[in-house]
């Protein structure tokens, strides 16, 4: 397989599919971007990654880092190796013991544990060609929002954080994390560290 290092850049509301979100990864060496839709836990679970937030249990991507730590088992990369029918197929490429194993895996899945263990994110020139979209990042940023009512809200809750005091607000990341309101956790996180 050719090599294209992909990044993480982000997660949003898929908006061709309700209850799904659209995980964008970008070319390290180039502008192409690749919006692969997930899930809701899968997006939780490399959002809470992104955002750098621990919940007090361990999730299934972290029981599975955890697990395979335990045993000598490293992930060495991701491979996005195949797009079928806008599917896409992943493996982890794994180290035991100096033994190189391949794992088939979800893509949602093998991203989410490559953020845990710090290994790269690769794909095809193919896939690239045939997935990747060139995005105007000026355009993007001035579009209007389509969920004005979820702007609003988060806005008003954010104006809301702002009269709080830290410790009230490092009560209410403690509650939000133990809910597993990751999305809330992370605004209240921000707030805290604006002050800071």
């Amino acid at each position: 397989m050719n090599k294209v290092k992909l990044n993480v850049l982000g997660i949003s509301y898929s908006q061709t599919q309700s209850g799904a979100y659209a995980l964008v990864l970008s070319e390290e060496e180039g502008k192409r971007r690749i919006p692969i839709i997930i899930g809701g836990f899968e997006a939780q679970a490399i959002a809470i990654q992104l955002e750098g937030l621990t919940p007090p249990r361990p999730l299934t991507h972290d029981l599975f880092l955890n697990f395979a730590k335990s045993f000598g088992i490293e992930i060495l990369d991701v491979q996005i190796y195949k797009l079928e029918e806008g599917v896409f197929f992943s493996k982890l490429r794994c180290n035991n013991e100096g033994k190189e194993i391949f794992i088939d895996a979800r893509t949602s899945d093998s991203i989410a544990l490559a953020l845990r263990f710090g290994c790269p994110i690769f794909t095809s020139n193919d896939i690239i060609n045939r997935a990747g979209i060139v995005l105007d990042v000026e355009e993007t940023e001035t579009d209007a929002p389509s969920k004005e009512e979820d702007i609003s809200t988060r806005d008003s809750e954010l104006e809301a954080l702002k009269q709080l005091s830290t410790e009230e607000l490092n009560m209410l990341l403690e509650d939000a994390v133990s809910k597993e309101d990751y999305e809330r956790a992370s605004r209240i996180r921000d707030e805290i560290t604006k002050r800071s």
